[in-house]
């Protein structure tokens, strides 16, 4: 039976693609015919992933509010594959874990810029420089907190709601040209999400209908279906994947 690659001849960016999610999506989206450009802040472990996947990946350095490393990646990207098709605005980070009363200035601002300044900055980038002229197809990874509220990651869920509304409005300012969809992950177990998960595996799937925690795959799976031609009349939309946890608790606490 011959294999699917319904990306053949397309590339995709993948910031934060050295482990978990974004790792787990950069080797969906080879399999499905793409060549990938994975980031992560320490060039080691971007190099370290994309020699993991093999052929038609290749990693890069570049912290994902650094507008310099932005513009670099695309440039790389561009010299080594020809094209930037797809964006997968996947980096993400949670130092203002706690209470909201408790958070600070610092930990505020962090959160804010990777996890909604950093998916609008390299969406700007790679539209200027390919997609305004090309198309292309954009996925933001929110999470399912950016949709309801959940204990000690108030400021985490505000970013991601943000996200979510950013990209509606994404949606509407670069179509018809690219399509822009989010995805908002149920708990997964990835490193990001440990507090969350570790030590608790079989009391959190005993709430999730379909019985257990997602994986990194999970996820991946349906970033590639969003990246696409199957879901070319979406755009504005964000795909909850969670195992069907948010249909029975009115509070989630999660983080992808």
């Amino acid at each position: 039976m011959p294999v699917s690659t319904p990306l053949r001849r397309r590339t995709a960016i993948v910031t934060g693609g050295s482990r978990g999610i974004g790792l787990a999506t950069a080797r969906a989206l080879l399999r499905a015919g793409s060549n990938v450009v994975l980031t992560s802040r320490r060039g080691e472990d971007a190099a370290k992933a994309a020699s993991s996947l093999g052929e038609g990946a290749l990693g890069f350095e570049a912290h994902v509010t650094d507008e310099d490393a932005a513009q670099a990646c695309l440039e790389f990207t561009l010299t080594n594959f020809g094209s930037a098709d797809i964006l997968v605005n996947n980096a993400g980070t949670n130092p203002a874990w706690g209470p909201t009363m408790d958070q600070d200035h610092g930990r505020f601002a962090k959160t804010v810029d990777v996890n909604l300044w950093g998916p609008l900055l390299w969406t700007q980038v790679v539209w200027d420089g390919w997609m305004k002229d090309h198309g292309g197809v954009v996925v933001n990874m929110s999470s399912v907190g950016g949709l309801r509220p959940g204990p000690d990651l108030g400021v985490y869920h505000a970013a991601k709601a943000g996200l979510i509304h950013l990209t509606r409005h994404l949606a509407l300012e670069l179509a018809p040209a690219v399509r822009v969809n989010a995805v908002a992950p149920g708990v997964v177990r990835t490193r990001l999400a440990e507090a969350l998960w570790k030590g608790r595996e079989e009391d959190l799937a005993s709430a999730v209908p379909l019985g257990r925690l997602a994986e990194p795959a999970d996820v991946a799976d349906v970033v590639t279906f969003l990246t696409s031609d199957a879901s070319r009349w979406i755009t504005g939309e964000t795909l909850v994947v969670d195992g069907g946890e948010s249909l029975r608790s009115p509070e989630v606490g999660a983080a992808s």
